[in-house]
């Protein structure tokens, strides 16, 4: 009985098979639907009939492709995919590889409908006798169910795609319907390009050209008959018959398509066997598997931040509501995206850095620069002097676009927010700062009672200079030199707070994106941290005039059939007056050409204006310098990248050596990053016209400031009220020492003039006026001969010894203030 049960099973799958046949012999000749007319019995009509009621018109979607990034000058910077796919028309597909496809998959291509009858009635037998559901699909067929798959999967719809490749009679007739339409609307042709484009060859491979590329490092329009052969077999069964994990089965596989390739006449026996002789394994010497998007791009890191920048900047919401959306997009869309990197900028930028810090020294150092262009926001350059196959934090950028938390501390470029804030509330160009005196090792200790605000320090708070100074001085001299106390006087007589509000106007931030620390020695100093391209942006604001724009590396977005995306230009606002900028600029034109300015000597101010700040940090731990004209700003910092010591201990750039630039004993902004700055600058704007700045006004030269009266001497009750009385506000600090009597005003500050309006702070003395420091008598140590020469040795007539080359030490270069 179970014997008979299993023919009655295997002869009722043979008679449904031929059922379905005949209905579908029917459809080929009527051309349209299947004819209900002579399908055996009710069943099989309601069969035929979900057959006609399938849906019948296929939609061929762009196939998901690489996008491309650009420079300015069209320059191929990074293609992102999400799969490593790059479209090619059959014209730039090599003839040996269609016909190799054409032969292993379907002979009879360009003679069928779309169903091959033969190969149908061969697996329709075999299905109905074996009970399998097997293939016989015809490339047509395989073009739509591939089609249908990755459709799925761009949707996000795992269960329509894995109903693309189920092996049912339903999808196989559902296939069938769509690939008569397919063969209706398309040339063969067209079909032949849609599925060499769109099969996967194994490797993270998707269409004809990857795989080419990918397996042995050529385009798909120079593949010869043995590695067309190699790739038509793979598509089979990819893992299987991939030639890199499994060379053996890739090389029987490849042989059998070209003995296919010979039965059918389209490749010679003589060329047969000649490929045949070549291994699988000899093939693969040239291959260029894919990388990452950016590890084999010529600009890693900016491209790094690019895909950072496209995915989470409010400007690219164009491309999709969330950062999800919008890589899909990039990944998929086949865009065009050009930048504003300028390429020739970049390469000089990398070049003068690495001069300076070359790629992958031993000691720690690092470089970074920015070029942006002031009004538009447009960074022009990128560089670092790191190496991103070990690292791929970008030094330049904020934590969201890849780069750091915070950044580095920025030093005396902290300087400029002040003179910004200075102007601001009145004080003239001219203005005169009292700056207690102080040296390297011997602080001036500024009292917590003196700070106006909460943007103080927690207690005393120790400030030296560089060198010993102090006393009255005017801003452009305090400037120039960048002399620590009288900025540190400044930023409390203006209010700590009040500078910080500057900076955040300006667009200052550290890189995890929040404000700066309030602390006073962040606000005064530098003591925060930032990043070059932040500080860059920030700086462009004065070039600008006072106009502060957003950096961005968007120059426009297009579609692969070239329709321009709209981007919104970079947010751009007026964040400080112009003629206060003018003023600040002039100020800062002081550190290039003032006679002890801190980075006098690399940039002639005669020939085209510029302006900038240098900066370095405690421990000499880190240096920058910010620069700008009116036409470009740039932020070079080289530091280390480590900051400090598992113990938390700075570590220092003194002593260490520099490339082209050398040893130094002590580094400061001045030192490495000005002349640097200085060489990037000169690529930016060699071939632009000279710029000058704007002069300032009358109004921003004079100021508001009033002249106070004079209370040295006065009780602090007399002071008070003279001050009042000339429209001051009067508080009391700490005693100072002084030969001024006791419990009398010894100093105010601010000393001169103040805004009317202005807070007074009165310094009682203490009466005391400690010793002058008379340093020790210096004795030389007394002279001492160097020995007499010893004789030297007779030379025999054998041999005359040579003489040694002896190098001569040059003077060394003294260090250059910060």
């Amino acid at each position: 009985m179970e014997g008979r049960a299993h023919n009655l099973s295997h002869v009722l799958r043979l008679l449904t098979g031929l059922v379905v046949l005949s209905a579908l012999m029917g459809l080929l000749m009527a051309g349209l639907a299947i004819p209900a007319i002579g399908a055996g019995g009710s069943a099989t009509k309601s069969g035929v009939q979900a057959f006609n009621d399938l849906p019948s018109e296929f939609s061929v979607s762009p196939l998901a492709q690489q996008s491309r990034i650009i420079d300015a000058s069209g320059n191929l910077i990074a293609n992102p995919y999400d799969e490593n796919r790059i479209i090619v028309p059959l014209k730039r597909i090599s003839p040996w590889m269609q016909k190799a496809q054409i032969a292993i998959e379907d002979s009879r291509f360009y003679e069928h409908g779309g169903l091959d009858v033969r190969g149908f009635t061969r697996a329709m037998v075999s299905n109905a006798t074996s009970g399998d559901v097997q293939g016989a699909s015809t490339l047509t067929q395989q073009y739509v169910k591939i089609t249908l798959q990755e459709n799925a999967l761009r949707a996000d719809d795992q269960e329509a795609a894995k109903a693309a490749v189920a092996k049912t009679y339903t999808r196989k007739l559902q296939e069938l319907k769509y690939a008569l339409d397919v063969e209706r609307n398309f040339t063969k042709d067209q079909i032949l390009a849609g599925y060499l484009n769109l099969v996967y060859y194994g490797d993270q491979a998707y269409g004809v050209e990857a795989a080419a590329q990918n397996y042995f490092g050529v385009s798909a329009a120079k593949l010869n008959l043995a590695q067309a052969a190699l790739l038509a077999g793979i598509v089979q069964q990819p893992t299987t018959f991939n030639p890199v994990i499994n060379p053996k089965n890739s090389q029987a596989r490849r042989n059998a398509v070209l003995d296919r390739m010979q039965q059918l006449g389209v490749a010679s026996a003589k060329d047969v066997a000649a490929a045949k002789k070549i291994p699988v394994t000899k093939m693969l010497g040239n291959r260029k598997p894919p990388k990452g998007v950016c590890q084999r791009s010529s600009e890693p890191f900016f491209c790094a931040y690019m895909m950072e920048y496209l995915q989470k900047s409010p400007q690219m919401a164009v491309l999709g509501k969330t950062p999800a959306e919008r890589l899909k997009n990039i990944n998929q869309g086949g865009l065009t995206i050009k930048t504003t990197l300028d390429p020739k900028l970049q390469k000089a930028a990398l070049r003068e850095l690495t001069k300076a810090v070359p790629i992958g020294n031993k000691s720690n150092l690092g470089g970074a620069s920015t070029v942006i262009e002031p009004g538009t926001g447009k960074i022009l350059a990128m560089a670092q002097a790191t190496n991103f196959a070990k690292s791929q934090l970008n030094l330049n950028a904020d934590q969201r676009y890849g780069g750091s938390q915070f950044g580095y501390q920025f030093g005396s470029t902290a300087k400029m927010y002040a003179l910004v804030t200075a102007l601001e509330s009145g004080m003239p160009l001219d203005g005169i700062i009292d700056a207690p005196e102080a040296g390297p090792g011997k602080p001036y200790l500024f009292p917590v009672k003196e700070m106006k605000d909460r943007c103080n320090a927690q207690e005393a708070w120790p400030v030296s200079n560089d060198y010993t100074s102090g006393g009255k001085m005017p801003l452009a001299e305090a400037t120039a030199e960048s002399i620590n106390t009288a900025f540190a006087q400044l930023v409390i007589d203006l209010g700590g707070c009040k500078v910080h509000e500057t900076m955040d106007r300006m667009g200052l931030h550290q890189g995890d994106g929040k404000p700066i620390s309030s602390s006073i020695s962040s606000i005064t100093l530098g003591a925060g941290t930032v990043t070059p391209m932040t500080l860059a942006s920030s700086y462009a604001t004065l070039a600008a005039r006072g106009m502060h724009c957003e950096p961005t590396p968007i120059e426009s977005v297009t579609t692969s059939n070239g329709k321009t995306i709209k981007v919104p230009p970079a947010q751009c606002e007026q964040v400080i007056r112009a003629d206060i900028a003018d003023g600040v600029n002039e100020l800062l034109q002081g550190p290039l050409a003032a006679k002890r300015g801190t980075a006098k000597g690399v940039w002639d101010v005669s020939k085209r204006p510029a302006a900038g700040k240098t900066g370095t940090t405690d421990n000499h731990n880190q240096s920058w310098f910010v620069g700008y004209t009116p036409q470009r700003a740039v932020a070079v910092w080289v530091g280390n990248v480590k900051p400090a010591r598992a113990n938390g201990k700075l570590l220092t750039l003194n002593h260490k050596c520099f490339g082209e630039y050398g040893c130094r004993a002590k580094v400061f902004g001045g030192t490495i990053a000005a002349p640097v700055w200085a060489a990037i600058m000169h690529a930016a704007t060699d071939a632009l016209p000279v710029e000058k700045f704007t002069e300032p006004s009358e109004r921003v030269k004079n100021g508001n400031y009033i002249k106070l009266p004079d209370v040295v001497g006065d009780s602090v009750d007399t002071a008070t009220g003279k001050l009042e009385d000339a429209g001051f506000k009067v508080t009391v600090g700490d005693s100072v020492d002084s030969s001024v009597s006791e419990g009398r005003v010894a100093r105010t500050s601010p000393t001169v003039r103040a805004p009317k309006g202005g807070t007074i702070t009165l310094f009682t003395s203490r009466g005391y006026t400690p010793p002058a420091y008379t340093p020790p008598a210096y004795t030389p140590p007394a002279y001492t001969p160097p020995p007499a020469p010893r004789p030297k040795p007779k030379a025999t007539p054998q041999s005359t010894p040579t003489p040694k080359a002896t190098k001569t030490k040059g003077p060394k270069t003294p260090p250059t203030p910060k």
